[in-house]
């Protein structure tokens, strides 16, 4: 049995996640599913994600940042993830119980990781909906992971997200396209550094 499955929302994600394990040596990363974005496609595919062999399961991908301090590629490391409560999902909040051990893996590579909760919304966050999640104790946002999480049945659980937009960095604005490349590249190192690991579980 796989080690580890690695939920990946959007196409460009897996393939990010892909693109670096082929550049290593070894097996690489033994499951890699991409499911789609937003709560009901991840409620869909978490069914597929239980059935799935494996001993844990991450979701990697890119998240919006919430407070001023965010930039473009950097790295959360979510402790919970939740469901926003004023869309009118039920109330749903998961511990990520890898939080510690992906922290202690991900520090110490150029890469700026922070800990902490992740709110999961149905649409894009943008503007004063930004301050408005974050107010709510969140550092992150991201439009999955909660939904995701049933797809663990049980296993360990951990939920990886690399910023691709923040208050100061939004992605409307003309300077988006170098904060993507920026998130991109973080992406990829954060595949490289989870290439083979193998959480204690």
């Amino acid at each position: 049995m796989s080690e580890l499955l690695v939920a990946a929302p959007m196409r460009i994600e897996a393939a990010l996640i892909s693109s670096a394990s082929r550049t290593l040596r070894g097996t690489g990363w033994p499951l890699v599913r991409k499911t789609g974005m937003g709560p009901g496609r991840s409620k869909a595919a978490a069914g597929e994600l239980a059935g799935a062999g494996a001993s844990a399961m991450l979701v990697l991908g890119f998240c919006g940042g919430l407070d001023a301090s965010s930039v473009p590629g950097e790295v959360i490391v979510a402790q919970e993830v939740y469901s926003a409560g004023d869309e009118g999902h039920s109330d749903e909040r998961v511990r990520c119980d890898l939080a510690h051990q992906l922290v202690h893996r991900l520090t110490g590579r150029g890469l700026k990781v922070r800990a902490g909760d992740v709110v999961c919304v149905s649409r894009l966050a943008l503007g004063e909906r930004r301050a408005q999640l974050h107010a709510g104790g969140a550092i992150a946002v991201d439009m999955e992971s909660v939904w995701l999480a049933a797809g663990a049945g049980g296993r360990p659980f951990g939920v990886v997200r690399v910023v691709l937009d923040s208050p100061e960095h939004e992605l409307l604005r003309v300077q988006a396209l170098a904060g993507a490349l920026r998130a991109a590249s973080a992406l990829r190192r954060v595949a490289g550094a989870l290439h083979e690991w193998a959480p204690a579980v």
